[in-house]
């Protein structure tokens, strides 16, 4: 299968003249690099290497944030749920103290308005000269650079609510100082435009059949999500207060209307569909570019296995992810509240998630669920967490035993395996190099078909009242396959282990004939989503009763079981306007500390949750260097001073 980000190396000619600097490391270059921005689009294949270009920033290896794709991503995506957790600073997502100055927000912008500008120059510099190209590739281009110009509008919007707003041919160097938009409405509309151009341009299948271009799938997803954007903001006052009420109003209903077309158009269109195994998503030989990915970003080895020169990306997701008694740095951590939250056979915890080896009676005393092959145990690498003995057993009094993980502060003793699952973290040939550890492929997704599906739900109960059962339909059919319903008649499972026989036969470990997670050999009962959820939205696993209407409790307590640690996360819960409710019910205040911690399972939360910080700040230097760009409500002068 081809994949753009195989191409991406070649596009500096194309970055130097894209790029827009606050240095003068783009003079350090030899002469051959340097070309004319009109040479770029003098016939087709050079204004294709000018498009790699602006691709070249959804990696992470360039930019201004060597982190793309993870840390801003995971901060403000999924930190401020509370499903997931960390140490040290990085705690401050958690308990909503992050502030002006948190260097991974502000990098994650410095980054999305780097891409913008390249995609702002390409997209001016291709109308320009849209005369030397054909007419295939021009319309091609002009839809995938305005889908990617669209991509990075929507993460700035979705973090910090309204943002500056630069145009075709605009960058820093030539609007350095400019407002953010003036309402909601004007922001969302300029996305829109965005992903309705893109929309109209491209295909189903990518343009040469390279995955990783942007595609009709993708752009009318992200039309959909800015329509639903649009549609949760007009419910908004200008500072960002969110009134349920006007959720009536027929300016709502027509957005959410104009949602649920796009969202069935890429339903009915049959070029995706769910994976059959959940599990397997996260895989090298499952994932990447499946029947369900409509966007990603693929952090592929390709055929090498070993070294730092070796690498495609050099993002490094399994020491940020990995246990640290397992060689990781403990970057994410998964709450108990959410692993408790799961059904009694809901695959997506197992394939989700690796815990240490807490005592069975302390987990029964919680009601909270052991795991058959994923407790204490990793099962895709084949080891056991924790400390381990000379012989090779885990000690006895490893932080792995308790709920609460210490490496210097708490953390919950639950690991994801989305992104700690097709390398180790841990030196296991005992050399002590970095340099023999392999660089761990991985799948960062951005949209699947999950998301359609379950926001295609969603619009639908919306508009019909909140009872549809072609919604509750569609939620069951996301569970089916939770369960493992659509894995039954998968006889040959080689096919999926072999990037993990690669695994064990370099670390030592045995070979496997089956997943890692078995398959389901026969269906099994899923109970229907109304029942289940009707039940369960009067009492939590915490004995609480949720605020929400039932179906808005079922469609986003899915979304935490299947889009845990995917940056989707808190942006879709917030305008779907439950995040309120699920801090409240979910993640009740709690002041269980000290020692007694590391044997409790619950989170500790001491703050109130504060709607208007879901907009985060707008970073500092950027106030400082664009004096017409204004500060978030939450964070202004005293406001800013109360957590």
């Amino acid at each position: 299968m081809k994949n753009i980000y195989k191409y991406l190396g070649v596009a500096s000619l194309g970055c130097l003249a894209l790029a827009s600097c606050n240095n003068n490391d783009f003079l350090d270059t030899d002469h051959y690099d340097i070309i004319d921005i009109k040479g770029q689009f003098e016939n087709d294949a050079n204004a294709n290497m000018g498009l790699i270009g602006v691709y070249d920033l959804m990696n992470a290896n360039d930019g201004p944030d060597g982190d793309w794709g993870f840390k801003p991503n995971l901060f403000s995506g999924c930190h401020p749920t509370m499903d997931t957790q960390a140490t040290g600073w990085d705690k401050n997502f958690n308990s909503q103290k992050w502030d002006a100055n948190t260097t991974e927000l502000n990098s994650g912008w410095s980054h999305a308005y780097a891409a913008i500008s390249r995609a702002n120059l390409y997209l001016a510099g291709l109308e320009d000269n849209k005369d030397n190209l054909s007419k295939n590739f021009y319309k091609h281009a002009k839809g995938e650079a305005s889908a990617i110009r669209g991509f990075f509008y929507t993460y700035l919007a979705q973090t910090w609510g309204r943002v500056p707003m630069l145009a075709t041919g605009e960058d820093y160097s030539t609007a350095p100082q400019k407002a953010r938009a003036k309402d909601y409405a004007e922001m969302w509309d300029f996305i829109i435009s965005d992903f309705k151009e893109a929309s109209k341009d491209l295909d189903w299948k990518p343009m040469n059949g390279q995955y990783g271009r942007a595609t009709k799938g993708m752009a009318k997803a992200y039309l959909a999500d800015a329509y639903m954007w649009k549609a949760y903001r007009s419910c908004c006052d200008e500072n960002g207060i969110y009134d349920e009420s006007k959720t009536s109003s027929s300016t709502y209903r027509a957005l959410i209307d104009s949602a649920r077309i796009e969202l069935d158009s890429i339903i009915t269109s049959g070029t995706y569909k769910l994976n059959p195994s959940f599990s397997s998503n996260w895989d090298v030989d499952g994932g990447g570019w499946n029947s369900e990915c409509i966007w990603a970003e693929i952090l592929d080895e390709g055929g090498n296995y070993s070294g730092w020169s070796d690498r495609i990306s050099s993002l490094m997701t399994k020491w940020y992810t990995a246990c640290p008694e397992n060689g990781g740095w403990g970057s994410l951590y998964l709450s108990w509240e959410w692993y408790a939250s799961f059904e009694k056979g809901d695959k997506r915890r197992d394939a989700s998630c690796v815990t240490g080896a807490v005592p069975e009676a302390d987990l029964a005393q919680y009601n909270i669920e052991k795991s058959a092959t994923n407790w204490g145990y990793h099962p895709y690498l084949q080891v056991e967490l924790g400390v381990k003995n000379d012989d090779g057993t885990v000690k006895a009094s490893t932080a792995t035993r308790q709920f609460h993980f210490n490496n210097g502060e708490y953390a919950p003793a639950i690991w994801s395996t989305k992104f700690w699952r097709n390398a180790s973290a841990e030196d296991l040939n005992g050399t002590g190099s970095w340099g023999w550890c392999m660089w761990s492929p991985t799948n960062i997704y951005w949209k699947r078909y999950a998301n359609v599906l379950i926001d295609y739900a969603e619009c639908l109960f919306i508009l019909n009242g909140g009872d549809c059962q072609e919604a509750w339909n569609i939620l069951d059919d996301i569970r089916k396959r939770a369960f493992g319903n659509e894995e039954v008649g998968i006889s040959d499972q080689t096919s999926y282990v072999a990037w993990f026989n690669t695994l064990a036969e370099k670390y030592g470990k045995s070979q496997m004939t089956s997943y890692p997670i078995p398959f389901n050999t026969a269906p099994v009962a899923v109970t229907p989503a109304k029942e289940y959820y009707t039940a369960y939205a009067k009492k939590n696993i915490k004995g609480k009763a949720f605020n929400s209407p039932v179906w808005k409790v079922a469609v986003n307590e899915e979304r935490r079981k299947e889009f845990n640690c995917e940056w989707c996360l808190r942006p879709d819960m917030q305008r779907s306007g439950f995040m309120a409710d699920h801090i409240a019910t979910n993640y009740p205040k709690d002041n269980t500390s000290g020692d007694a911690y590391k044997n409790y399972p619950w989170t500790y939360r001491d703050f109130d949750y504060n709607e208007l910080k879901m907009d985060m700040p707008i970073p500092q230097d950027e106030i400082d260097k664009n004096p017409l760009c204004d500060q978030n409500p939450a964070y202004r002068g005293a406001a800013s001073e109360k957590e």
